[in-house]
């Protein structure tokens, strides 16, 4: 295949778009082309060469994540049969941590960037919201590694922190509720 298919792509767009140096691009580029097999795109399939997945309980969902149309493109939704590198690249970035100077407004960019993509992770019908039933899977998933914990133990741990979580957000509506109130009687 020539030396133009051996090289990776590396352009100020990339580097601008994910944040990756020149160097991370062109060794996440020789993993892209040691997972598609010198293809230009890559397919679920190929994760089964990840060997660092075999054990890791949501392997299904981050596999999935690198083909929601969602983290390829916001506003987006569906999945992609096969990906590009740029759009590995992409969805790569997600996983990277923050670093070197950035400004606060970057830094907030860059933590809700990631937790949209948590987000949708874990809303896997793409309805922009996690219900109990996901929220469920998502913790008898994160359990199944151990031994010691059965589904029905896991259902009721999501169960009661998923009420927990419901009563601290119900709670604090009612308490702002009760203060705006409080604020315009003293009026």
């Amino acid at each position: 295949m020539g030396l133009t298919q051996s090289r990776p792509p590396v352009t100020q767009e990339l580097i601008e778009k994910t944040g990756f140096t020149a160097e991370q691009i062109e060794h996440l580029h020789k993993r892209f082309i040691y997972l598609t097999g010198d293809k230009p795109v890559l397919s679920k399939r190929d994760f089964e060469k990840v060997s660092d997945l075999t054990q890791n309980p949501i392997r299904d969902k981050i596999k999935n994540a690198f083909f929601d149309r969602r983290n390829l493109q916001p506003g987006s939704y569906g999945y992609e049969s096969e990906i590009n590198f740029e759009q590995f690249l992409i969805v790569m970035s997600y996983f990277r941590p923050m670093g070197g100077p950035m400004d606060e407004e970057n830094i907030n960019v860059c933590r809700r960037d990631k937790l949209r993509f948590l987000f949708n992770m874990y809303d896997t019908d793409n309805d922009s919201k996690i219900t109990l039933d996901e929220y469920r899977n998502v913790v008898e998933e994160l359990l199944s590694g151990n031994l010691h914990i059965e589904k029905e133990t896991a259902r009721s741990i999501a169960d009661g922190a998923m009420m927990e979580a419901a009563s601290i957000c119900v709670g604090q509506r009612n308490q702002t509720r009760y203060m705006k109130e409080s604020h315009l009687r003293t009026f």
